[in-house]
């Protein structure tokens, strides 16, 4: 499967790069895990550039899109041209999640609907403006459809994208591989208290048993 993780100038490197490498902790054939962005480089928040190895486009083809968050955010719901091909996004056929400001890109698709969504304090003026109920908590999902708030709630966000591509197990070791040593499965077992409740095919009891 291709996961394209959305960024673009002014992106926060916690957000798309820690997304990254937890999503990468899955070997298979076929699994594929890019940043596609607009352009050939992109420049983040605070002065790093990366090459993009994706594109708007594929990521419109993608079977999981994350939406990383950023300074320019704003800016990037103004383009025309970028949001015209991030109309292409798909919830009936992608999982699509999206961290901070990058819930206000999805608020602005019209893939939130009237399903409320996880932002950061900054952002949440600006996704309630546009007529979604932002809650007080790190993750919420729905269908296909996930949003996290603050930077260090994209372990989460990359979690639940592998549980539902590979199942709970795979998305534990993953999560377990990241966490610091000594905190391992305190951190394992409260991530998975955050988004167990919204995996389908998962009880509740599993956030406890980690």
């Amino acid at each position: 499967m291709h996961i394209a993780i959305l960024t673009f100038d002014g992106f926060n490197e916690l957000d798309s790069l820690i997304a990254l490498g937890v999503l990468n902790r899955i070997k298979r054939p076929g699994w594929r895990v890019t940043l596609a962005a607009p352009s050939a480089t992109v420049t983040s928040m605070n002065g790093v550039t990366v090459h993009a190895s994706s594109t708007l486009e594929a990521a419109a083809e993608a079977g999981a899109v994350l939406v990383g968050s950023g300074i320019r955010t704003r800016e990037i719901a103004a383009d025309p041209a970028i949001m015209g091909a991030l109309r292409r996004l798909d919830a009936k056929r992608q999982l699509i999640g999206a961290q901070c400001s990058g819930t206000l890109l999805l608020a602005k698709l019209g893939l939130l609907g009237a399903v409320p969504a996880c932002t950061d304090l900054t952002t949440k003026p600006w996704v309630q403006e546009a007529g979604v109920e932002v809650l007080n908590q790190p993750f919420f999902a729905k269908g296909n459809v996930a949003t996290a708030g603050g930077c260090l709630s994209a372990p989460y966000l990359a979690a639940w994208l592998i549980a539902r591509s590979e199942g709970i197990e795979a998305a534990k070791s993953a999560l377990h591989y990241v966490a610091p040593v000594g905190e391992k499965e305190d951190y394992v077992a409260r991530a998975l208290r955050n988004i167990a409740p919204y995996l389908p095919s998962v009880p509740a009891a599993t956030a406890d048993a980690a």
